[in-house]
């Protein structure tokens, strides 16, 4: 293995339990993160993310080598990321565009092209940096624009995502790290008692009948909630849970409510 480091420099790439392309799809990479390569076998490689420390294996075709005083460098870098759902940009050198999705990092971002380890790429759509300046305004604004996008498990993107992708790309996009899942997420933040003292921008958790947490969104108010759950949508809640108006019934049981953002 000659490569201790790497970087995703495709659209999405997906990252998989098992070194196979018939294996589940855990999460995915977005481009600009980045990651430590912990072992390799055949043309798979195992990856730890340098953004919230999950693992799994990805294709070793799917990304680009980057040396660890880069990876070191970008692991203390404030993230600036696209907020479009989707946008366009190009590699400079090869004069070809591709897309990517919200969410995504902008390495080394000079306000209109960021740069992989010397390659550079062109973009001109909008960022973190023009993001609304209240961090609870920022989340709800881009958690509004996942709305209708398709349930997927292990999905970060608007064309598939699931419960706590959507709430790790949402915090994000006010600068906010969160980890990967929704038990990891619920051991972040501040916890508050009741739903009447929670705001925009705090994350509720859910658990199932053992006690595990399976399920996170984000709150719009204390009366309202916007999560992935067949698809990006809104929904009732209370002290009790979630409450589905279309099904006329509790779909989640409430378990913790969290405060991501500092005061």
């Amino acid at each position: 293995m000659e490569f201790s480091h790497g970087i995703c420099n495709l659209s999405v790439v997906p990252c998989r339990s098992e070194p196979s392309d018939k294996s589940e799809m855990i999460t995915q990479l977005l481009f600009g993160e980045f990651f430590s390569v912990l072992k390799q076998m055949g043309n798979w490689i195992y990856i730890r993310s340098g953004v919230d420390a999950y693992e799994g294996w990805i294709d070793v075709k799917q990304f680009q080598p980057i040396s660890a005083e880069t990876f070191e460098e970008l692991e203390q870098t404030e993230f600036i990321c696209s907020t479009d759902s989707i946008s366009v940009i190009e590699n400079v050198e090869k004069g070809s565009f591709f897309p990517i999705v919200m969410g995504s990092i902008l390495p080394y971002y000079e306000g209109s092209n960021c740069n992989l380890e010397g390659y550079e790429y062109a973009f001109d759509g909008r960022t973190t940096k023009t993001a609304p300046a209240s961090k609870s305004e920022c989340m709800i604004e881009h958690a509004y624009a996942f709305l209708n996008a398709p349930y997927l498990w292990g999905g970060k993107s608007p064309l598939g995502i699931d419960c706590s992708g959507f709430t790790q790309l949402v915090a994000r996009s006010a600068g906010i790290k969160l980890m990967r899942d929704a038990y990891q997420q619920a051991e972040q933040g501040v916890t508050l008692g009741f739903i009447e003292e929670a705001d925009a921008g705090d994350l509720v958790f859910f658990d199932n009948e053992e006690g595990r947490i399976i399920h996170v969104g984000v709150l719009i108010n204390s009366r309202e909630i916007i999560h992935a759950s067949g698809k990006v949508r809104i929904d009732k809640i209370d002290h009790q849970g979630i409450y589905n108006e279309e099904l006329g019934k509790y779909t989640h049981t409430l378990r913790l409510i969290k405060r991501i953002i500092e005061s």
